[in-house]
């Protein structure tokens, strides 16, 4: 395969918006679903996030459970899947938890030409800065990341990444855990934005698991062939 296997997921309202306008992130999910969601990042060998999602949330984007990580060192993997971002301008905190949490390699996919971005994080331990196009590409960025190994990649948001991978019908999964509550706010970033998306009425995804975590619903989806 020329791409990795990719599993878009999501944490979501009622009414699919993804946070709030407050100034911290809004909980979504709840501890189990965060068990479930830690043990998908140690399934796989990296997990991408938008430049956004990097600015506001601050992820660590490691996987948490020490169990796990030691599992993926007896298999002889990396206790942490890469870490990989995409951000066009290149312009992120190098004190981010994204460059400076745990062990991880990190992929910075900006657009081209961005050669004051690769300076800025020339000094970033273990971050290796990649041409992504102008716009970045993000069938580009998943073709480097098979030359670079990456069989299995998480994406993990936020909307306009969730948006890019979809509409360009690069995922493979959708995993949902929607939340028992709405947010109402037209200011707050939803589950994805406007585009044209692959799978419509005529053309939808396959449910093929439905479960319940406390009052989180996680519904699992395939896009297309068999599981």
């Amino acid at each position: 395969m020329d791409r990795p296997h990719t599993i878009v997921s999501c944490a979501m309202s009622a009414d699919g918006y993804i946070d709030d306008t407050g100034s911290a992130p809004l909980r979504l999910s709840n501890d189990a679903d965060a068990e479930e969601v830690d043990q998908l990042r140690a399934d796989c060998d990296a997990i991408l996030v938008g430049a956004q999602t990097v600015r506001r949330d601050d992820p660590r984007l490691l996987v948490r459970s020490e169990e796990r990580r030691r599992r993926r060192i007896e298999q002889d993997k990396p206790e942490n899947p890469v870490k990989v971002a995409l951000s066009q301008s290149g312009k992120l905190d190098p004190q981010a938890r994204f460059f400076t949490a745990g062990n991880a390699g990190k992929l910075l996919y900006t657009a081209s030409g961005r050669s004051a971005a690769a300076r800025r994080f020339a000094g970033a331990e273990r971050t290796i800065v990649v041409d992504g196009g102008d716009p970045i590409d993000p069938r580009g960025v998943l073709a480097d990341l098979a030359r670079r190994g990456v069989g299995r990649l998480l994406v993990e948001g936020g909307s306009h990444i969730h948006t890019l991978f979809l509409t360009a019908g690069l995922a493979d999964e959708l995993r949902l855990a929607v939340a028992p509550f709405f947010v109402g706010d037209p200011a707050a970033p939803r589950f994805v934005g406007s585009g044209t998306f692959p799978h419509t009425p005529t053309a939808p995804m396959r449910l093929v698991e439905t479960r319940v975590l406390g009052d989180v619903a996680v519904l699992r989806y395939i896009t297309g062939g068999e599981e």
